[in-house]
């Protein structure tokens, strides 16, 4: 399984929207997406690298496998 590296904060953007979330809102630089049964909001920041700890957090906030995280990242 490949490493996880960081990515574009759009990348990022197009594997959570494809997972059926939503756009909820923007402070600053941070945008917030939602979806029903989410026990938080999907919080990513406006980076040009999100940084590998983000992205593991958000893995686990979504509850899908890094199999499934790269999937939709190369979709």
């Amino acid at each position: 399984m490949p490493r996880l590296i960081p990515v574009h904060w759009t990348e990022l953007e197009k594997v959570i929207l494809k997972m059926g979330l939503r756009f909820a809102r923007q402070k600053g630089s941070h945008r917030s997406y939602t979806k029903s049964g989410l026990i938080r909001p999907v919080v990513v920041p406006e980076r040009s690298e999100v940084p590998v700890s983000i992205i593991k957090s958000i893995i686990e906030t979504l509850g899908i496998s890094r199999e499934d995280y790269f999937r939709l990242l190369h979709k």
